[in-house]
Formats: structure tokens, sequence, C-alpha cells
């Protein structure tokens, strides 16, 4: 399943889906209705969500009850993330999504192209696999885990090929916040262009 692939996806692996508080971005702070799909070939060495990577480990869900559950939620905003989402074809899920009347955000690495319609589109480039190409234009975020100093220059390769109304964000990684996160405080002071996002979920202990 892919997004290479012609044939619109009717049902999709589901790793898991739940009703939560945007913790990450531009929408930090909002409730959201996630759906994490399973599958993810980027593989970085600092994710949290490692048991999404085996494609094969999640039950393929039928589109309909995958839109039926975010609906009933009560949600106004879906979130569809991963693993990496857009190694599906996501056409089908979005179709649903909308018909529902329900605004949908992508969270993607950008390795694959991107298929289906979005409202919001969250770009979190990763050095692990080099993002495909088509990816920059559409975004509406970028936003670019640090961790490393030399992750800021790298972070500033991408800015230069969004849109110029995309929003930019620097994030540190998790694990290394303390000692990264003073790094990239200053560098926003100093380019204000940028700014800052906190993984906030996990200082509110919700997923």
């Amino acid at each position: 399943m892919s997004a290479k692939s012609e044939i619109m996806n009717q049902s999709l692996p589901l790793m898991e889906d739940f009703y939560t508080i945007q913790g990450e971005g531009f929408y930090q702070g909002n409730a959201a209705y996630f759906i994490r799909l399973g599958g993810c070939e980027v593989r970085c060495v600092w994710c949290d969500v490692k048991d999404s990577w085996d494609l094969n480990a999640f039950p393929s869900v039928e589109i309909t009850q995958i839109v039926g559950k975010a609906k009933a939620s009560g949600s106004k905003i879906v979130v569809v993330t991963g693993g990496e989402p857009t190694m599906h074809n996501l056409k089908a899920l979005t179709d649903e999504l909308k018909h529902a009347g329900l605004r949908i955000h992508l969270e993607t690495s950008g390795a694959y192209p991107i298929s289906g319609d979005w409202d919001w589109i969250c770009f979190s480039p990763k050095k692990f696999k080099t993002p495909h190409k088509s990816v920059a234009q559409k975004a509406d975020e970028l936003k670019v885990v640090i961790f490393h100093k030399s992750d800021l220059e790298w972070a500033e390769d991408y800015a230069k090929q969004v849109r110029s109304s995309c929003e930019l964000f620097l994030q540190p990684e998790w694990s290394k916040e303390k000692e990264i996160l003073p790094l990239i405080i200053n560098y926003v002071k100093n380019n204000p262009k940028w700014k800052i996002s906190l993984q906030v979920h996990k200082y509110m202990d919700v997923p």
C-alpha cells in the first residue's frame, strides 16, 4: 500500500486512534482526533513510536470505520500521522473525512508525494530519508526537530524551499531538550522568522 499506487485505498493499517490535545506546532493546545497509521521507512533514531514502523503489524481497517470514530469523537480537527502516513494513498480517507465535515491535518516527513485533500500540512523533514521534492511547496507548517546544533543550518535549507506563508518552527528533540532548547531560544531571538515548538503533550502526560 503506497502513495505510488493508482488504486485508492479503502482500508488502511491503523496503529491507533484517539482524542487528545495537539501538543506541537501551529495548532498546539487545540483538541484533535489523531489517526496514526502503521508503516515507516524513515526510522528516526529518536522516534517515540517505533512500534509503528512495521507495516504488517497492524490490522487493515475500513476507512468508513475510521472516519465514523473520528466524527463520533466530537473533534473538529483530525490529524493523520504515523509512522509515515504518505506511504499510503490517502485520497479515500480525506474524501470521507471531508464529507463528514471535519478539518484534516497531515503530519509528514515528506518522504513520499502527498495524496489526498488537506486543510493543513505539517512538513517535518528528516535526515534519515530525503523528502520528496514536491512536498515543501505544499507545506503550511515547517517543523524541524533539532538534535544537534548543525541541524539549525539544515533547517534553513528547508526554510528556503517552502512558501513565504509557511509557518516556521524549531523543536528540540525530547531526550536532548535541556541541552538544545537554550540554543534554539537564542537562535529564534536572532532569527525571529522562526518560532519554537515544544512537545507540551508530554508535559501534560497525554498521548
